[in-house]
């Protein structure tokens, strides 16, 4: 089977970072908001 050496390293650190929040979905959140406000970014909404 053909395996995908980048998205294989992507699952890895998103399952990382999830893990280094105890899977807690607010606190991603909010620590992506924090990334966000000091990069001076905005992320596009729907």
């Amino acid at each position: 089977m053909w395996k995908d050496e980048i998205l294989e390293e992507i699952y890895r650190i998103r399952e990382e970072y999830a893990k280094s929040f105890n899977y807690d979905l607010q606190a991603i959140c909010d620590d992506l908001r924090q990334k966000q406000a000091v990069s001076n970014r905005q992320i596009q909404k729907c």
